[in-house]
């Protein structure tokens, strides 16, 4: 949650310096150059960062780790450009709305299929619950500003984008994951981050500065640049944490957070035409409902707890007492739950 509270801080920073700049892709591009020039530094300077490089050196070479992981920072490009083409036709509540309906399919699949640092991970009820129930809460929240999208049938197309972006995330956070357990630092897997995406975003600003031209100059002030090291955070803890809970549950944290930041800078360094509304503070205490019901083990946590009273059934020759062990456990079971204890009497 701590570090999707950056997220809007970032947004608001990036946002400020391409309308300063007239130019979103010249935004983009001095976010990531400005985050990779900080962790560059820090992996030269720091003991842990030179010795990560090497180590993470060493797993490619001998193919413990995929190099085609070294991608990752592609994925977080293609985020920020879909930002900067869609947003504007879209507005932000549906660039939201896409972007999490994307991020939750993504985390539950990349869970499933363990291509994550922590393996597989059961696709259980609660887990499930918990995804639907923040994108439920996500458009609550931003409804308030859906009315004013008209045609949404229309921006079908475009509404692709953000939502590939969100899908990307999963893979790209367990990418980061895996570098970082891997060189065992956050600290190489950020600045591999950084180097892909700004090497991307060079490549498509070189080309829009060809078809339109280059924006204003750079600004002087000092916080126009500070997208880039809240973004160098917001990857170093998504790297380590993603290792311990998931990609499903961090980023049921992360945009939970964001929600609750959003609402921070909306009190606090409010925008012309900003407005709080009751939908908007609803949705966001929903999110966070839905990540402690997408947390709680208590489905599977009863199911164990109550399996581990009784013995397997026989395979064979034991039918008769087996069904006697599933009434009696049944009956046993504190809360009267005798369907969820005869299913596991009988698996």
């Amino acid at each position: 949650m701590a570090a999707g509270v950056l997220m809007p801080l970032q947004g608001r920073v990036n946002g400020a310096l391409g309308a300063k700049l007239g130019d979103s892709f010249a935004a983009a591009l001095v976010s990531f150059t400005t985050g990779l020039l900080l962790v560059a530094v820090l992996s030269v300077v720091l003991p842990k960062g030179r010795q990560g490089l090497k180590t993470l050196r060493g797993e490619l070479r001998t193919r413990e780790l995929p190099a085609w992981y070294l991608l990752s920072g592609v994925i977080g490009a293609f985020y920020v450009l879909a930002q900067a083409v869609t947003i504007g036709l879209l507005g932000v509540a549906l660039f939201t709305v896409a972007v999490v309906a994307g991020s939750m399919l993504g985390g539950l699949a990349v869970d499933r299929i363990g291509f994550g640092p922590i393996g597989r991970r059961r696709i259980t009820f609660a887990r499930a619950l918990g995804a639907g129930m923040t994108l439920a809460a996500v458009a609550w929240a931003v409804s308030p500003r859906l009315g004013a999208v008209a045609g949404i049938a229309v921006l079908a197309g475009p509404l692709l984008m953000p939502f590939i972006g969100g899908l990307l995330q999963a893979p790209q956070q367990a990418m980061l994951g895996s570098m970082a357990a891997a060189a065992r630092t956050p600290l190489t897997s950020t600045f591999l981050n950084f180097l892909g995406g700004a090497i991307v975003l060079l490549a498509a600003w070189l080309v829009k500065l060809a078809v339109a031209g280059a924006g204003a100059p750079l600004p002087g002030e000092w916080w126009y640049y500070l997208g880039g090291p809240l973004g160098c955070l917001f990857v170093a803890v998504s790297s380590v944490l993603v290792r311990a809970i998931g990609v499903l549950l961090m980023g049921l944290g992360i945009i939970g957070g964001q929600l609750l930041g959003s609402l921070a800078l909306d009190a606090v360094l409010p925008v012309p035409g900003t407005v709080i509304s009751l939908p908007t503070v609803l949705g966001t205490l929903l999110t966070l409902v839905a990540m402690v019901v997408a947390t709680l083990p208590w489905p599977r946590g009863a199911l164990r707890r109550s399996g581990s009273r009784r013995p397997a059934p026989q395979a064979q020759g034991g039918a008769a007492r087996s069904e006697g062990r599933t009434e009696n456990s049944a009956a046993r079971t504190a809360d009267g739950n005798t369907e969820d204890s005869a299913e596991d009497a009988r698996r």
